[in-house]
């Protein structure tokens, strides 16, 4: 069997703040189809390792190359439309919004219709809208929350919220998924349950995860 490629290289990632040296010289070399696992203590510096990567942060020092294009210190929204979406530690919906609408708020990153066409009903426009809206409601079903999609985001369960914030990262393309910390909060059984819905997940949008956990 033929050696899998290498999606993402993270190469001797610094990131300084002020005095203080949160991450130094991160590698890591993911393969293709992977679930890898980003593991340390509290502090350790995970998820300045994800912002980094996520363009959220611009590393001091080293660099990112994904799909062998050097993306290192491009805007967040430039990192996503290359294929890279992730989650957050402390989950990050539009909770006055709908679980349909925060999905659909992914899927608007690939949207080619300008921003102002939808207001004007230009048709091109209101057709584009409903692609997003149907693309929406086919992602809410792969993560079983489609029978809740016109209710707020808010009034899910906890664990519920976290597979919402899974759908609105898929609602961008990606193939590569960031998902921090996303057993936070779950008992045992809620812990496997999820982990089977991220292979799941893997399998079905042939996607490569790289996720932080403590277990």
């Amino acid at each position: 069997m033929s050696e899998r490629a290498i999606v993402l290289e993270a190469e001797n990632l610094t990131m300084r703040f002020g005095g203080l040296t949160a991450v130094d010289r991160f590698c890591a070399r993911i393969q293709e189809g992977r679930i890898v696992g980003l593991i340390g203590p509290n502090g350790a510096g995970k998820t300045t390792c994800f912002n980094m990567i996520t363009g959220f942060y611009k590393p001091t020092e080293g660099k990112v190359l994904f799909q062998g294009r050097n993306v290192t210190g491009l805007p967040a929204h430039r990192i996503c439309k290359e294929g890279i979406a992730r989650t957050f530690q402390n989950i990050r919906l539009f909770s006055n919004e709908t679980v349909l609408q925060n999905v659909m708020i992914g899927a608007h990153l690939r949207q080619k219709s300008p921003w102002w066409a939808i207001p004007l009903c230009l048709p091109s426009a209101a057709r584009e809208e409903e692609a997003v809206r149907e693309k929406a409601m086919n992602l809410l079903r792969a993560v079983d929350l489609h029978k809740a999609a016109y209710e707020n985001a808010n009034s899910l369960p906890y664990g519920a919220q976290r597979r919402l914030e899974i759908a609105r990262a898929l609602a961008t393309d990606p193939s590569f998924l960031l998902l921090d910390e996303p057993a936070a909060g779950m008992n045992p059984h809620e812990s496997r349950d999820l982990m089977d819905f991220i292979r799941h997940i893997r399998e079905e949008f042939n996607l490569t995860i790289l996720l932080i956990e403590h277990d």
